[in-house]
């Protein structure tokens, strides 16, 4: 039996720091676990990864320093694999999707967004979360060499014409503003 196809899929992406993960989960409980998941494109990566190389997969998920430790080694494997096949690491993220909405919460690459594009078309629209650095040091982030100035990092910086951008600062509107134009898409786009 096919898996069911999504009606919507929004795709998120941002600089480390930038607040990706926190936007995507407040989509998620705005809109339910009926409604709505949440993929993430680097769990498979670093599940592959974790068992290629003998680590421990539940500290590469988590944000301390034993992913950091492995990070720019992490980064260097995914993109051999990307350029082997570009559609590798979304494909298995969406392996096991059932709802109607799916929000990507870690698009780095156009490929990424190239691939969902191909794949989806008419049912995805691209959202960009930024924070300043000064917001990104305040909430734990440092340039790492490697890491803050490579593909993974800078990818979508440039070239790609977002439907949304999420100003995640203190300063900015609040969240519930910003998001409610994205919820009102996604809720107008449904199904019944």
């Amino acid at each position: 039996m096919e898996a069911p196809q999504p009606q919507r899929i929004l795709l998120f992406s941002g600089k480390r720091k930038s607040g990706k993960d926190y936007v995507t989960d407040l989509i998620h409980d705005k809109l339910g676990p009926e409604l709505c998941c949440v993929l993430r494109l680097s769990g498979p990566l670093k599940r592959c990864f974790a068992q290629e190389q003998g680590l421990d997969f539940q500290q590469l998920l988590g944000a301390g320093s034993y992913k950091e430790q492995f990070r720019a080694q992490m980064i260097q494997w995914g993109e051999e694999r990307r350029s082997q096949d570009p559609g590798f690491f979304c494909r298995m993220a969406t392996q096991e999707a059932r709802q109607p909405v799916w929000v990507v919460s870690d698009t780095r690459r156009l490929s990424d967004l190239q691939w969902f594009w191909a794949e989806f078309p008419g049912r995805t629209a691209s959202v960009r979360v930024e924070a300043s650095e000064e917001t990104r040091r305040q909430r734990g982030w440092s340039f790492t060499a490697g890491v803050d100035d490579a593909e993974s990092e800078c990818g979508l910086d440039a070239g790609v014409q977002f439907d949304w951008i999420v100003q995640n600062e203190a300063e900015a509107a609040s969240l519930d503003e910003q998001l409610e134009e994205i919820l009102r898409y996604v809720r107008s786009h449904l199904q019944r």
